[in-house]
C-alpha cells in the first residue's frame, strides 16, 4: 500500500527542485520558419495579384489623352506656395533695405522722390514736423 501511495503522490521537487523535462526548441524553431515561409509566400502571391490587376486595368482603360502630357505644366496664378520661405524673406528684406537706404523716384512723372531713411530723420530733426497755418 505504501508503494501505491508513493506512485500516486509523486513529489516534483524530489530531483533537485526543477522539472525533469525541458522545453523542446524544435517545434518552436519549425513554427518560426514556417511562419516566415508563409509570410514570403503571401507577399509573393499579393505582388503577383497586384501585377495581374494592374495589367487588367491597363488593358481595359481607354488610351491616354494626348494633351495630358502638357496639361498642368504652366505656373499657377499668384499667390503660389513658397518653396523656400527663408530665402524669400531674405530677398524681401534686401529689397526693403535697398529702398530705405537709397535715393529714387516714387512715381513715373518724376515728381516725388524717396530718400534714405537716415537722411529723412536728419531733415525732420532740422526742420521739424509740418504744421497747418493758424486761421
Amino acid at each position: 500500500m505504501q508503494e501505491r501511495d508513493a506512485t500516486l503522490h509523486h513529489d516534483p521537487h524530489a530531483n533537485g527542485g526543477h522539472e525533469s523535462r525541458d522545453v523542446t526548441f524544435g517545434p518552436i524553431v519549425a513554427s518560426a520558419i514556417g511562419l516566415f515561409v508563409l509570410f514570403v509566400l503571401v507577399f509573393v502571391a499579393m505582388r503577383l495579384l497586384f501585377d495581374l490587376y494592374a495589367a487588367q486595368e491597363a488593358a481595359l482603360s481607354p488610351p491616354r489623352n494626348p494633351l495630358a502630357a502638357s496639361y498642368g505644366r504652366d505656373v499657377p496664378p499668384a499667390p503660389r506656395l513658397q518653396t523656400v520661405p527663408f530665402q524669400d524673406l531674405r530677398a524681401l528684406h534686401a529689397t526693403e533695405d535697398a529702398t530705405l537706404n537709397s535715393y529714387g523716384w516714387v512715381d513715373d512723372q518724376h515728381t516725388v522722390v524717396h530718400i534714405p531713411i537716415a537722411r529723412a530723420i536728419e531733415l525732420l530733426a532740422q526742420r521739424g514736423l509740418p504744421a497747418r497755418a493758424p486761421q
